[in-house]
């Protein structure tokens, strides 16, 4: 009995390999197209090349990116002004690139925080001079926020964290300036001198600072329609003193409570 031949296989590529590769072809002349009607902003091409030649040198002259080869050339007495060189190129002291665009936005932003800071610390002041009280309360302010420093003396007895009953009418006034002028986060920090605590209720200045500063939170959350989400309290001890603990006019200075008043365009 004779053999039967097999069949030969169709001819050709497969049905679904020849639609694929219409599939693939289609692909390709869409992006093609999508590319020809983009356009490059010849500027920001050119801005991006001088950043990568300043800072990696990949694209003419490798020494450019040490200064012609000086830092290597000169050896290890040299690298005293690596720091300088590195922030030559744009860099931070972390080694991030800032643009001339970045830093430009960074001076403008910090521009509009301290114009702001400036016009609420003026309001303020008018306030506190206005009350008469120039000689309780000094009004500062920074980019981030309006600082009013209250004396300790005025509001605490030695070692205590009671507040004095002269120091509630004060007190009561800056309750006002905080509910008018005060929409975002309010810090209320406690400041001692260094003389170590002996034979009172606190072991030492940490603590105490952190219960004056409590008490004029709990005081002011009393007497006010502050929302207490948005205020803060620490104590901060005698880490940051503003005057010479060598001296009695020094201490006096150091022991006070700071409430600071961040403004609306404030990163904090």
């Amino acid at each position: 009995m004779a053999n039967k031949k097999p069949e030969e296989p169709p001819k050709g590529a497969p049905a679904w390999q020849a639609t694929f590769a219409d599939l693939m072809n289609l692909l390709l002349c869409f992006f093609v197209l999508l590319f020809s009607m983009s356009t490059v902003d010849a500027e920001k091409w050119e801005k991006v090349v001088a950043s990568f030649n300043q800072t990696f040198s990949v694209f003419t002259a490798g020494a450019t990116a040490i200064g012609d080869g000086i830092l290597i050339s000169n050896g290890v007495s040299q690298l005293n002004e690596l720091d300088e060189y590195i922030n030559s190129t744009g860099k931070m002291d972390d080694g991030e690139i800032v643009s001339e665009d970045v830093a430009a936005a960074q001076a403008q932003i910090e521009e509009a925080q301290m114009e702001e800071s400036e016009e609420l610390a003026e309001m303020i002041q008018e306030a506190v001079t206005e009350k008469d009280m120039d000689e309780m309360i000094d009004v500062e302010f920074t980019s981030q926020y309006v600082q009013l420093t209250l004396k300790g003396a005025l509001l605490f007895d030695s070692g205590s964290t009671l507040l004095k009953d002269e120091a509630l009418p004060v007190l009561d006034q800056v309750g006002l300036i905080l509910e008018r002028y005060a929409d975002g986060t309010i810090e209320i920090e406690g400041h001692t001198d260094n003389v170590p605590m002996s034979g009172a209720k606190y072991s030492n200045n940490d603590e105490l600072s952190s219960g004056r500063a409590l008490s004029v939170f709990n005081y002011l959350l009393g007497s006010t329609n502050l929302n207490p989400a948005n205020i803060k309290h620490a104590g901060r001890g005698e880490y940051l003193p503003v005057a010479d603990n060598a001296t009695a006019e020094g201490r006096s200075k150091n022991r006070r409570v700071e409430i600071k008043i961040y403004n609306s365009l404030s990163s904090y």
